[in-house]
């Protein structure tokens, strides 16, 4: 922290977290540059077309934690004037077991838990109901736990009542379900943390998700990703701020003229950047901190829909695919120890059907985006082809001629991953893995966003409180350099 406000700041980084660093800062009247690598500002949230018009997303597509975000609450209706518009399908997201069976996410509380079979909605309601119903409740929940463990709690029942939650093994937290499909919905959810389910902590991230849809719903932007960063750049335009694309920054002595510098970069990075300016204390932990498992994607471009056995996979923004929830751990457990699953959880977003306008009439044919990836182990070295065709298989086990459905792909596998995202070291989307030490000291305990270098201040999904679209590791950085620029937090 600065002992005085800062008139200059510049943003290593363009994605989400580097974007709300620079909205913070410049509404507090600080001059902000935000300085980005690739050609095109935005990191995860960027979007492409392909040679039929169908437009792609090169990361994110769903935001379940985006409208819960506190960043979200100051600066959402300002993102709206630019063209920010977020939208949900019919369904939330549906986890298929197999081709009899499957388990739907609906924004309604009462309407997941009237899905589930026999008492296990009862259950569902119970668990979840005092989380985040009414919505102003799911708010307090996210607002405590969207920032650095280490805080006096605004709301101690809510903290503490979610926190004992959290602190869960995600099995535990499915293991009062009697149902397959009940208890698979929730390990579908709570595998998006990439962690083993049977570790203290793995509830965390699925737990919040959950409050947060039933609250919001899972929305995609309307028109692509793309249009979240782009609503974004014109609000810290409108604010005075300004972008450099096509620059990487290297060494902190090419962008040493601000009073502060933000770095939405990895914590390698990071440390390269600075170099052996970095104090020993800081640097021994940031030389701790790993990585976790990784993804490999596929873009499909898709005639028509998803032939999926289960009816409301194909009225869902997102689908998930693994099976039972022993299952679902099972392959979890395999990308921690660095196996390739048989089985690999597998996420599908169909944002056409939040979105219509995305689909495509091209040559007499509706074509659709279909973004999907598996979760696979970190350094796993299949090509593109071996991506294609491992995403591929899961989805044509949950929906029989799928493959006759594609007109077009485009896989990365974690390297490429890697390549298109600077952040995303050997394919993990996440910033870091997501075990108990890594939630609660992320990627330290004490001052998460503090590098030890005066004026320097890490920013992006490494720190407190990790990956996901909440654009709250950046908030809460630039709170930090610049104290009170959080302003209604």
């Amino acid at each position: 922290m600065l002992s005085r406000p800062p008139h200059a700041a510049t943003v290593v980084g363009s994605g989400p977290n580097g974007l709300a660093a620079a909205l913070v800062l410049a509404r507090a009247g600080v001059k902000v540059t935000v300085v980005e690598a690739a050609d095109t500002a935005g990191g995860g949230l960027r979007s492409s077309t392909d040679t039929h018009g169908v437009r792609h997303d090169h990361c994110a597509t769903t935001f379940p934690l985006a409208q819960a975000s506190p960043f979200f609450g100051e600066f959402g209706q300002a993102l709206a004037g630019h063209g920010l518009e977020l939208a949900t399908a019919p369904v939330d997201a549906v986890h298929v077991l197999d081709t009899t069976r499957s388990a739907t996410l609906h924004t309604s509380v009462v309407d997941t838990a009237a899905g589930l079979p026999g008492t296990d909605g009862r259950i569902w309601q119970a668990f979840f109901g005092p989380l985040g119903d009414p919505a102003d409740r799911a708010a307090k929940v996210t607002d405590e736990f969207l920032r650095p463990i280490l805080h006096v709690p605004r709301h101690p029942l809510l903290f503490a009542g979610f926190g004992v939650q959290a602190g869960l093994p995600a099995s535990w937290s499915w293991g009062r379900f009697r149902s397959p499909e009940a208890r698979a919905l929730l390990a579908g959810i709570m595998a998006h943390a990439f962690t083993p389910l049977n570790l203290p902590g793995s509830s965390a991230a699925g737990t919040l998700l959950t409050v947060a849809g039933h609250a919001h719903g899972w929305p995609v932007a309307v028109g692509g990703s793309q249009s979240m960063a782009d609503a974004m750049l014109a609000e810290l335009a409108a604010l005075g701020g300004s972008v450099v694309t096509g620059m990487q920054v290297t060494d902190v002595s090419q962008v040493s003229g601000a009073d502060v510098l933000l770095l939405d970069t990895s914590v390698e990075d990071a440390a390269r950047i600075l170099g052996d300016r970095v104090p020993d204390r800081v640097a021994r932990s940031w030389r701790r901190f790993h990585r976790g498992p990784a993804v490999a994607k596929v873009d499909y471009t898709i005639e028509d829909g998803i032939p999926w056995s289960s009816p409301d996979a194909r009225r869902a923004a997102t689908v998930h695919l693994s099976g039972t929830a022993d299952q679902v751990a099972a392959a979890e457990k395999d990308c921690w120890q660095g196996r390739l699953p048989r089985r690999p959880f597998t996420l599908v977003g169909q944002p056409w059907l939040a979105d219509p306008g995305r689909t495509v009439v091209y040559d007499n044919r509706q074509l659709n985006p279909v973004w999907a990836y598996a979760h696979v182990p970190a350094g796993w070295t299949g090509t593109a082809q071996d991506t294609f065709d491992l995403v591929t298989a899961q989805i044509e086990d949950a929906a029989p001629g799928f493959r006759d459905h594609v007109v077009d792909w485009s896989a990365s596998d974690p390297a490429r991953v890697e390549a298109t995202g600077r952040n995303n070291i050997g394919g993990d989307i996440s910033g870091g893995a997501n075990d108990l030490v890594q939630l609660l000291a992320r990627p330290r305990l004490l001052r998460p966003y503090d590098t030890g270098v005066p004026g320097v201040f890490l920013c992006s999904s490494s720190t407190a409180p990790g990956g996901g679209v909440h654009f709250m590791c950046g908030m809460n950085a630039a709170d930090r350099c610049c104290p009170g620029a959080g302003a209604g937090r």
